[in-house]
């Protein structure tokens, strides 16, 4: 029974955490819970490795507030996301779009390295053996190893 008090009570914190002043915090709960939903997906551009829900920074606040204005004025989250990315760049997304740009972006490392494997296996079967020493290269070889190893 203790175990689930606590849990109630951490799951209670955590819900705060987004709107520390419960004047922030929308009136209606589905509106809330909508704004909370897209604070998961916007990057924290202080922080840049935080969602602006879990971030304590002043421009993640600012992003909270902008989301909330938006939800309460009825946008989609598209049309929010639309609007942050208009405003802050792509890069305000946690999870990027599906773009060629980004698909070159992630997928570009892979190529260079699939190209140099190939460049690297063409030239490895294009090259010629070397080739046998002639007899007079070979006596000419015995020569220097025989002057070598006289004292």
């Amino acid at each position: 029974m203790r175990l689930r008090a606590l849990l109630a009570a951490l799951a209670g914190v955590a819900c705060l955490a987004a709107a520390s002043d419960p004047a922030e915090r929308l009136p209606d709960p589905a509106q809330e819970a909508q704004a909370r939903e897209i604070f998961k997906g916007v990057r924290c551009l202080v922080c840049q490795n935080e969602s602006i829900d879990d971030s304590d920074a002043e421009l993640a606040q600012d992003l909270r507030r902008i989301v909330r204005e938006q939800v309460k004025a009825g946008r989609s989250e598209t049309e929010i996301k639309r609007f942050l990315t208009d405003r802050y760049g792509e890069f305000v997304l946690l999870t990027p779009s599906f773009s060629a740009g980004n698909l070159l972006l992630w997928g570009g490392p892979f190529l260079v390295v699939l190209a140099g494997a190939a460049l690297l296996l063409l030239r490895l079967r294009s090259r010629t053996p070397d080739a046998e020493l002639s007899a007079a290269e070979a006596e000419r070889v015995r020569h220097l190893a025989e002057e070598e190893r006289a004292p």
